[in-house]
């Protein structure tokens, strides 16, 4: 029987990796043969699988009804790696997963996208002597000054099996792969999820507080297709704070009377909170509902917040924070936006995937067909060009989106069908 581990280290990555699970556990069920002389109907599968995750197992990120979402068991072990230094985490990583190996022997270790961790638990599979697979390979952003960059050409390097997730991907890794390796355009995992979730998603109970000229008015519930969605997480852009108010600005001014609604985690809502200069920011309201939430999580403040102490000359919604979402009301929320804002690929391939008008505050992404062939757009960091494509997107002026290649659900039966044929 082969022993697959599969290390995850963020939230994200579960998110991958749930398809994947699910698609061992039943090739394992129907693949199941009898064992020699057992005629109890007993079996000998094919493959076994456990779960590693980085962090702690009192993340907050992981918030309780995560798992339950996504209809996958919580991980076997968790490695404890607490840390916002890239090297530590890679150090520390590397210790523990090695430990883990030895009394929890593999034959075939998968690593997920191209984190410190990621990275750090390619190696010591490696120098192990491992089969080493790498989900989501081949991305590249060709800036050697991001760490995620030096990450993902380590963990391509090193892999002997690179499942990509489109034809960009694939070329890259085909070119780049090292004597030994093999890569398999197996398609875009992410879409395995959002297929086998999208009946249970849930609309969640937000309600956005009115505008400065209608203060009396009561907090409206939110309307399909009548509001934007903004999700802000990278660092760089983060710590930029002139640079982000003057695009929060840019977004909330050009959205006019569309609510823009931000769910915001940790540090970006911090920042964003920070800043004096947004207009009229404030928290949305929610109902009971919300009860779902890990207690752990950040709550909304009881009074509005005030990041404005001047009132707006614009006649523009203010910017309405809210609480990080379940993944299944997350999904409902970007599936049912007119529009969504975000620096996060995975939110942009969601957005293609729902057939959503989607702006990316970068000038470049790993996951070009959502360019190419989907209804993603990158603006950079310009705040006169954000301004002129949310004017676009409220207009209803958009440029028309398909779904690229082998998005079509299949992914972790193709992937699985590769690690049992070995």
């Amino acid at each position: 029987m082969k022993n697959i581990c599969i290390v995850v280290g963020a939230r994200p990555n579960f998110v991958k990796v749930a398809p994947l699970i699910r698609a061992i556990v039943g090739a394992s069920t129907s693949d199941c043969q009898p064992s020699a002389g057992d005629t109890a109907g007993s079996c000998n599968p094919p493959a076994a699988y456990s779960l590693v995750y980085a962090g702690k197992d009192n993340d907050p990120t992981l918030e309780g009804s995560l798992f339950a979402d996504l209809q996958m068991p919580r991980p076997n072990t968790y490695l404890g790696v607490d840390s916002s230094s890239l090297n530590e985490i890679t150090s520390q990583v590397m210790a523990r997963f090695d430990a883990y190996l030895d009394s929890k022997p593999a034959d075939v270790v998968i690593v997920v996208d191209d984190l410190a961790s990621t990275m750090a638990a390619a190696i010591v599979a490696k120098k192990r002597g491992l089969t080493l697979a790498h989900l989501v390979a081949g991305t590249r952003s060709f800036d050697m000054k991001m760490p995620k960059e030096v990450n993902r050409l380590v963990i391509d390097a090193l892999s002997d099996l690179l499942f990509t997730a489109g034809t960009k991907s694939s070329s890259v890794a085909t070119r780049e792969q090292a004597e030994g390796s093999n890569t398999y355009m197996v398609g875009n995992i992410l879409m395995d999820t959002l297929r086998f979730c999208r009946p249970r998603l849930r609309k969640p109970a937000i309600n956005i507080v009115g505008t400065a000229p209608d203060a009396s008015q009561a907090p409206a519930e939110i309307e399909e297709k009548k509001y934007i969605v903004l999700t802000i997480n990278r660092r760089a852009l983060l710590a930029d704070r002139d640079k982000l108010s003057q695009l929060l600005t840019a977004i909330t001014e050009a959205a006019g009377d569309i609510p823009v609604i931000a769910p915001l985690r940790g540090e970006a809502r911090k920042v964003v909170e920070g800043l004096a200069t947004v207009p009229g920011t404030q928290p949305s309201t929610l109902n009971s509902q919300h009860s779902t939430l890990n207690s752990q999580h950040s709550t909304l403040n009881s009074q509005p917040s005030t990041l404005n102490s001047q009132p707006s000359t614009h006649n523009s919604q203010p910017l309405t924070l809210i609480s990080p979402l379940p993944y299944l009301e997350f999904g409902w929320l970007t599936a049912h936006a007119l529009g969504i804002i975000t620096d996060s690929g995975n939110v942009a391939e969601e957005a293609t995937f729902n057939g959503v008008p989607c702006i990316t505050l970068n000038s470049y992404t790993e996951h070009q067909e959502t360019v190419t062939i989907g209804t993603n757009v990158l603006v950079g960091e310009d705040p006169q060009r954000l301004a002129e494509v949310v004017s676009l997107m409220v207009k209803g002026e958009w440029k028309a989106g398909a779904l690229p290649d082998r998005w079509d659900g299949r992914t972790s039966e193709r992937i699985v069908k590769i690690l049992f044929e070995l």
